[in-house]
């Protein structure tokens, strides 16, 4: 009897769990995408115990605050609305013009006054256009002392032996490929429409002698990443094609062990490409990513990059991030993401809608008082998140041992989300004591868009060299990208720079290279963001005013 009810409890409880996996299934499948919460913000109430009249003062603080980033948010609209009740309807005077007469006959137009024209501006597009330089260096002999021989003036470095492609060429289809995603066989079709065909191996060829040019300044970024205190690190698979011959150890180089063990296995099986891992490092102090490729996602490759770092690793909680932090000897602290939990919990409000709402309600507190501190100084933000922030935790916290978790099934998603939460808390904790610190990796997730949209168009990394290639000149192109830059025109004048003989790296980093360049910046890019920013902002701030209100 007792054999049976035991059989009865366990045959309900994976009933149970297989109910909730499909609902979790069915949710992925045509449930929204959107990880923002809806909920009334006025279903959950804070006691803040004997600390209310400092809460009542923070509800005070808040309430202005919102309605002050309203009305700013309100007055940029208002000015936005004037500029465009009288906009200009010529297009920009640097575009070159030409006229075109369209009159009447001689018959229609006998015994009339001309008056005037009307003018009616077409804007064109023409294809671009190639063109050859010929350069004549001159060559001078001198009868009386013929072995001196040949004179010439000196040639300057060029990108390719013989100088016979300019940087301009280089710049185009590495932009191209890294920064529109076109692959190769696509960039043929373009240029073959200006008139010229190039072989794929050509248009790589040019590819890898301007990476070879731009690797002491991928070099320095991966230096500069080591000597800042805040670092944001994700990785995304990719599929590397498995050489026909293994490259030789090294023992220079600590990569070579990995890379040799995990292509032997795979050819061993027989498998003809593996899932390596393109890894991207965001920088929170200065403007710039860094890109990486290994051949696994083993915390060798974060290893090395962050060899002699010394600060705040920010990233999901994967096991390879808390050994790098146990290896380094506290070198390293590991800072989790509230954006990984808040998405644990969000997974699970179906199954779970009275647990989610509480626990969401008090993130979506923890993302309003980011908001307001947004556009703060760094001390003003720590101080924030050390007054109001950790007031929110705690209620989190308090709700996670409270009695309302204690039923969970062991294996249900709730449970997960919960344990996700109690199994990380310090490093969920730790934004609150640097204001140098997000409160989550959301922007470093955001660089695995740019390898993902390359990876639907080219498919496949052909070789490791191919693939350290990419990220190098990912890491070249996304840092101007993030700093609003004509790709084209930073990366052309960097690579002449450098092969003119620069080693200033500094001056061209982007950042810098930026305030030498203000023609360079795509600035509908920055005002886009800042309208984003703004609405963002005003939207929360009404939903704060509301909730305050009601209060």
């Amino acid at each position: 009897m007792l054999d049976l009810e035991a059989s009865h409890q366990k045959l309900s409880q994976e009933n149970e769990e297989l109910k909730l996996t499909l609902r979790k299934l069915m949710e992925r499948l045509y449930g929204r995408r959107s990880e923002r919460f809806l909920a009334d913000p006025d279903q959950l109430k804070l006691d803040f115990g004997d600390d209310a009249d400092a809460a009542v003062e923070a509800l005070a603080e808040a309430v202005w605050e919102a309605e002050q980033t309203i009305d700013q948010v309100q007055s940029k609209r208002r000015a936005k609305r004037r500029k465009r009740r009288s906009p200009s309807e010529k297009f920009p005077e640097h575009l070159p013009r030409y006229e075109k007469i369209v009159d009447l006959s001689a018959d229609e137009k006998a015994g009339k006054t001309f008056i005037g024209y009307d003018e009616v501006e077409t804007m064109e597009f023409g294809r671009p256009q190639l063109r050859v330089c010929v350069t004549k260096y001159a060559k001078y002999a001198d009868p009386q002392q013929p072995q001196l021989g040949v004179q010439s003036p000196e040639r300057p470095t060029g990108l390719v032996e013989g100088n016979r492609f300019d940087t301009s060429v280089a710049v185009e289809i590495m932009a191209a490929r890294f920064f529109y995603h076109l692959p190769y066989y696509r960039q043929q079709d373009v240029f073959a429409g200006c008139g010229w065909t190039p072989s794929r191996s050509t248009l790589l060829n040019i590819v890898a002698a301007s990476e070879f040019v731009l690797q002491p300044l991928v070099a320095y970024y991966r230096s500069l990443l080591r000597e800042i205190a805040v670092v944001g690190c994700d990785e995304t698979p990719v599929t590397l094609i498995v050489p026909p011959t293994l490259p030789p150890l090294d023992p220079q180089d600590p990569r070579t062990g990995r890379i040799v063990e995990v292509l032997s296995k795979a050819q061993a099986q027989g498998r003809p490409s593996v899932k390596a891992r393109m890894w991207a490092y965001r920088s929170f102090e200065l403007p710039f990513n860094v890109f990486d490729l290994t051949v696994s996602r083993h915390r060798d490759g974060p290893d090395e990059m962050l060899a002699g770092f010394r600060g705040v690793l920010l990233g999901d909680c994967w096991s390879g991030f808390q050994k790098i932090e146990l290896r380094s000897n506290a070198r390293i602290q590991r800072a989790a993401c509230w954006a990984h939990a808040r998405r644990k919990l969000h997974e699970c409000r179906t199954n779970h809608p009275r647990h989610t709402t509480v626990l969401l309600a008090l993130v979506r507190q923890l993302y309003d008082l980011e908001d307001r501190a947004q556009p703060w100084t760094v001390d003003e933000r720590r101080d924030l998140r050390q007054r109001e922030s950790l007031r929110v935790l705690e209620q989190i916290r308090q709700y996670l041992d409270g009695p309302e978790l204690e039923r969970l099934l062991p294996k249900s998603d709730l449970a997960e989300a919960v344990g996700y939460l109690r199994n990380h808390w310090d490093a969920l904790l730790l934004y609150t004591t640097d204001g140098r610190l997000p409160i989550d990796n959301n922007q470093t997730e955001h660089l695995m868009k740019q390898i993902a949209t390359g990876r639907k168009n080219w498919l496949h990394i052909g070789s490791l060299a191919a693939g350290t290639r990419a990220a190098n000149l990912m890491t070249i192109i996304s840092t101007a990208a993030r700093n609003d830059l004509d790709v084209w025109s930073y990366l052309k004048d960097v690579l002449d720079q450098i092969l003119a003989g620069s080693t200033d790296w500094e001056s061209l980093r982007a950042d810098r290279w930026k305030e030498q360049h203000p023609e360079a910046i795509r600035t509908y890019r920055v005002e886009e963001r800042r309208d984003a920013v703004d609405r963002h902002r005003a939207r929360r701030a009404h939903r704060r005013l509301a909730a305050n209100i009601k209060k």
